[in-house]
């Protein structure tokens, strides 16, 4: 089935998105975490070992709902399980709601209505935005599309590849924890410690393999290919995350700008290390270049997984 189901999921998303009027298992997830947060919030006196519970008891309710209804789905006929796996794996990737959400920064950019801009990038990063200039929302977008290429595309596909839909939505439990609690503020420096490590663990390879991707794009689109592989080896690892660090740097290098720099999260000032060489000023050009190289390392990667399932189909023993 996954021979045929990523392919299809891929080509859903492209084609509708993200429609808000659909039910979606990510904002299912997150109301869960919401609910089972305020139950283990009332009690802290172990907030780290509470956080261990959230990070276990969120991902078995995701294991079981996934698990099941396929199961159930299964009994009563091919058809509706299949139906029902396209659906749950289209839902883990987010690849033209990422070009959409921050595209409409950008064309806001281009028309000059900067506070307008820096309310819709709020919703999209989770850096304080009332404070950006112009070039540090267009920096921003670039940022956050380089980032998520790997979060909501590269990694859903390389989980939907080895796990089918239980698998990516694991991927996407496990995000979902680290975006709502993965914080190093006072509040969930402890709660949040699991889910966060989790991310970072579930991260390591599709992050690298982002950044291979990226590479490879930047060669086909004829950007700098081999100053962003030179920038991947000497600045990615300086990023706060074990894992952004690399497609953000693979982006910076290709492009020849610089990412990264002081910002402000919730209050307060951090001071993240820069990515890239300082060659030219962002432009909304660097932005669509970004999306460019966010299309083709997703097709690489998708390429390389039907590929794979196809060698491991007809060679097992690979």
């Amino acid at each position: 089935m996954i021979f045929w189901l990523v392919p299809a999921a891929f080509a859903l998303d492209l084609l509708l998105g993200d429609p808000r009027s659909l039910p979606h298992p990510v904002v299912w997830i997150g109301r869960l975490i919401r609910r089972l947060e305020a139950a283990l919030e009332e009690r802290p006196k172990n907030r780290r070992l509470a956080g261990v519970i959230l990070a276990a008891a969120t991902l078995a309710v995701v294991f079981a709902s996934a698990w099941g209804a396929l199961a159930l789905a299964g009994r009563l006929g091919e058809a509706l399980a299949g139906a029902l796996a396209l659906w749950l794996a289209y839902t883990t990737l987010a690849l033209r709601s990422l070009h959409s959400e921050s595209r409409a920064v950008v064309t806001l950019v281009e028309e000059g209505r900067l506070d307008e801009a820096r309310l819709a990038l709020s919703f999209i990063v989770s850096r304080d935005t009332a404070a950006l200039d112009r070039e540090g929302i267009l920096r921003a977008c670039i940022e956050t599309v380089a980032e998520n290429t790997s979060d909501g595309v590269v990694a859903p596909l390389c989980y939907l590849f080895a796990g089918g839909p239980v698998g990516a939505l694991l991927y996407k439990g496990a995000s979902t924890l680290d975006s709502m609690v993965g914080y190093r503020n006072e509040r969930y420096r402890d709660f949040g410690w699991a889910s966060a490590r989790l991310d970072d663990l579930l991260n390591l390879v599709p992050a690298r393999l982002t950044a291979l991707c990226m590479v490879l794009a930047a060669l086909l689109l004829r950007l700098d290919a081999g100053r962003a592989l030179r920038t991947v080896r000497r600045d990615a690892r300086k990023h706060h995350s074990p894992n952004a660090g690399f497609p953000e740097a693979a982006v910076a290098g290709a492009l020849g700008i610089r990412l990264g720099g002081p910002a402000v999260y919730f209050g307060t000032p951090v001071d993240k290390p820069a990515l890239g060489d300082d060659l030219a000023p962002v432009t909304p050009e660097h932005y669509r270049q970004t999306v460019a190289l966010m299309y083709l390392a997703s097709l690489l990667t998708l390429a390389g997984g039907v590929l794979l399932t196809w060698c491991l189909r007809h060679n097992p023993c690979i």
